[in-house]
């Protein structure tokens, strides 16, 4: 019944949308500045019939179905003056124009971040801290639109990442967080509008609605030279930044709603308007509502999100921008399945979708909140001040069951039977950040153009975590129906325990522009990182220095040639002492060096990046055992940790209205003259190919204009699920010596279809069409999860 109310509402759709086509128009054309560059999300607005477009990275728009007649056309873009001009369209015929705009001194925000606007995400200043143009970048640097994310009907950020080579899901956790792996880093950092929400330094991640995301940035390399340490949000691997929606100083809004597979309901809005006629004041709303069941039988999660934001333009020189978001999330964990084999044989158990590992009342609550406050001040026409605020507050509960393997199940190999466990825990994580930062740009010495950033920071964790006592309830076997009845047990809390870090920093960074084909980047970063745990002095404390040293060369206008070289220092368990019981066993250093190029084809109508890496992490440490296997509380030297490989990207507008990103990374990681891993033996999870695509087809002209086709894949490698160790580690649920099995690697295609009928747009999304099964895993600690198998949503959105 559901699939015949939907086709025939296609075709209605499909029938009314020849009948307005015959009468209406398509408006494309493309948004340029005064030197004829493409300016990236200039708003196109048609405000008496409230239909519009953004200008994507070539600074091209659509509209379809603009009636007949006269109308105003509104253009925008932040930093420059606004065009409105009066045109008028034939009926049933297509225009295109081309609008140029003028920059607006009056307006002092941040529109020289990047330069050639075609690239310009919003808020990744608070990430880079110094105002660069894309091509002036020494990083590997990876932006998901707000376009992209809508085209491909994005509804987690493990489905965002995975469109840019070598990013992909670390783990789910039983899909109660999304951990992001990049270059063989277990989770790497991510963060919203700068700020960290999971204070975990291993980067176990959130939970996010994709509602309020305007960009997802992904930064590699060089950026950790900004953000501080490595166990903070230094990462060598790559930090992923979320930056959410902020009025664009328009009237606009849209309703939409999305149904799916496995009773999915989530209506969603978004409503932005201009606060007075001078247009100082703007406010923006958009939230979700959702729930939905799942493949498996007792998992389901419902949510409700919410993400207000203002900006206030107080005179000609000063913004000030006032945001916040609120997700409240509640789910079922699941273990997912198990493997029926010893960790070196790959024998996952394909659990029927009516077998769950769980009890029927598990239920994880995660209630987040993140705000920013930032005040931009422009002191003349080479310096600014920026100075921001931004925090987050989670609180996330959990009461469940957890599967694990018997003690003996080595001798006995009786690897289906499990023993379930009950307990609870709670965590409160609250985190800031502030940040003040003094630009300076197109400053002449000489032949020499300065552009430079002089910034200090104050970062600050406070942690309290409560875990309950666990209760042994049975054993159960995955090969036969599973008791999802909920034990009569008793939890009790044990002692809250609270832990606060706090870390400072001073960042320098310049780049140097000599002449028209050399550039030279420049940077150091002094960090200091204190705390305290049960009122104990925290091992994770010190100082570091952190140099960043690049060259970028310009043969011709079209290529840039890039190397950087740059030092990330982790503090964690510096202070821990060695075996001998006087020696601090010191921080861990990776040293990074990267190299590549960067190209514009055709008139910029296609980038081809590519990328060269090769980190070294010296000593590590891991802690002492005694003959029992028991921790000694002492610490020795494990060796060192390798990761090289390259990312190659190519993105572009094959046709005027065919998109297109490709890329595909390959990564060699593993740890050398170690005590604790084998030789050469690669990081958990760490595939060695992986591989993405994503081509948008829309028609302009005849019997199927204003229709969009779209296919991605994505391609994930075999990788190791657990490490290869010549012991047991603490902590570790892994067999020692046991070389660890090789996962399959496995390919995801999914389809997307839309069609636009004046102000309502209709989208269909076929997920997984070839119900391919693959894994994501956090393999030592119980957690085996299959990706989603085959399904479809259908999506309608209505501009109001």
């Amino acid at each position: 019944m559901k699939k015949k109310l939907v086709i025939l509402l296609m075709s209605l759709l499909a029938g009314f949308g020849e009948s307005f086509s015959q009468e209406n128009n398509i408006f494309t054309g493309t948004v340029v500045d005064e030197e004829n560059q493409e300016l990236t999300g200039a708003t196109v607005y048609l405000e008496e019939l409230g239909i519009g477009d953004d200008t994507d990275a070539y600074g091209a728009f659509h509209i379809g179905n603009v009636p007949g007649g006269t109308h105003a056309v509104v253009v925008s873009y932040v930093g420059y003056k606004q065009v409105t001009r009066e045109i008028t369209f034939p009926r049933g015929e297509t225009r295109q124009d081309t609008f140029q705009l003028e920059r607006d001194e009056q307006v002092l925000v941040e529109v020289e971040v990047f330069g050639r606007r075609r690239e310009r995400p919003e808020k990744m200043d608070v990430l880079l801290r110094i105002p660069l143009r894309m091509d002036e970048q020494i990083q590997s640097i990876s932006v998901i639109s707000q376009k992209m994310l809508t085209d491909q009907g994005v509804l987690t950020l493990h489905d965002a990442v995975r469109n840019a080579p070598g990013v992909g899901t670390f783990a789910t956790f039983g899909n109660t967080t999304e951990s992001i792996t990049s270059r063989g880093y277990r989770g790497i950092p991510v963060v919203k509008n700068g700020v960290r929400v999971h204070s975990d330094f291993r980067g176990t991640g959130f939970l996010t609605d994709m509602q309020g995301v305007e960009t997802i940035q992904i930064l590699r390399g060089s950026a950790a030279i900004a953000q501080g340490v490595g166990n903070d949000l230094g990462s060598a691997g790559g930090v992923v930044n979320i930056a959410t929606k902020t009025p664009r100083f328009i009237n606009a809004g849209n309703v939409g709603f999305r149904t799916g597979s496995w009773g999915q309901v989530r209506p969603t809005f978004d409503v932005q308007f201009v606060g007075d006629r001078l247009q100082r004041t703007a406010f923006r709303l958009n939230g979700a509502w959702e729930r939905a069941d799942n493949y498996r039988v007792f998992v389901s999660k419902d949510r409700i999100y919410l993400n207000p934001s203002f900006i206030w333009r107080t005179d000609n020189k000063t913004s000030i921008t006032l945001e916040m978001d609120y997700l409240h999330d509640a789910r079922t964990p699941d273990q997912g399945t198990v493997n029926l084999n010893a960790d070196s044989v790959w024998n996952v158990y394909k659990m029927p979708h009516d077998r769950f590992l769980g009890f029927s009342t598990d239920r994880q609550t995660t209630n987040t909140l993140t705000y920013l406050a930032q005040v931009h001040r422009t002191v003349n026409e080479h310096l600014s001040l920026r100075v921001s605020y931004a925090g987050s507050g989670m609180n996330q509960t959990k009461i469940g069951s957890h599967a694990s393997p018997l003690r003996n199940v080595t001798q006995t190999g009786l690897y289906n039977l499990r023993s379930r466990a009950y307990s609870g825990s709670e965590r409160d994580d609250k985190n800031g950040v502030f940040q003040i930062d003094l630009i300076g740009k197109n400053l002449l010495t000489g032949m020499v153009k300065h552009t430079f950033n002089l910034g200090i920071d104050y970062r600050w964790t406070d942690l309290t975590t409560v875990n309950t006592n666990t209760v042994t309830v049975d054993t159960v076997d995955v090969l036969q129906p599973i008791s999802n009845t909920a034990p009569n047990v008793s939890l009790i809390n044990g002692d809250p325990v609270r832990s606060r870090e706090y870390a400072y920093g001073m960042l320098l960074q310049e780049l140097m522009t000599v002449g028209p084909h050399l550039k030279l980047s420049l940077g150091l970063r002094y960090s200091q990182l204190s705390g305290t745990s049960n009122n104990s002095i925290s091992t994770n404390g010190g100082s570091v220095w952190d140099p960043l040293l690049g060259i970028i060369v310009t043969p011709s206008q079209n290529i840039n040639l890039f190397a950087s070289y740059t030092t990330t220092t982790s503090l964690r368990g510096a202070a821990n002492l060695l075996e001998d019981r006087l020696t601090p066993a010191g921080a861990s250093r990776e040293k990074q060096v990267e190299a590549g190029f960067k190209t514009e084809w055709f008139q910029n109508r296609l980038r081809f990046n590519a990328t060269l890496f090769h980190i070294r992490n010296n000593n590590l440490t891991y802690a002492a055992l005694n003959e029992a296997g028991s921790n000694t509380g002492y610490y020795i030297k494990a060796g060192n940790l390798k990761r090289q490989g390259v990312e190659l990207e190519l993105t572009g507008k094959v046709l005027k209205n065919m998109d297109a990103v490709v890329g595909y990374a390959y990564l060699d990681a593993g740890y050398h003259d170690s005590p604790y891993y084998h030789e050469g033996s690669a990081p958990m999870n760490t595939a060695a190919h992986t591989a993405n695509g994503w081509v948008n087809y829309t028609f302009f002209e005849g019997p199927l204009r204003d229709l969009s086709l779209g296919v991605g894949f994505y391609y994930t490698g075999e990788r190791p699920f657990a490490e290869y160790t010549y012991q047991v580690l603490p902590g570790h649920q892994v067999q020692p010596n046991t070389r660890p099995f090789l996962a399959d690697g496995y390919t995801t295609v999914n389809l997307q279809a839309g069609y636009r009928i004046n102000r309502c747009q209709l989208r269909i999304f076929l997920n997984n069409i070839l119900d391919s099964q693959g894994y994501t895993s956090y393999y030592r600690g119980g957690y085996l999860n299959p990706t989603d198998p085959r399904n479809v949503s259908v999506g309608l959105n209505w501009q109001l």
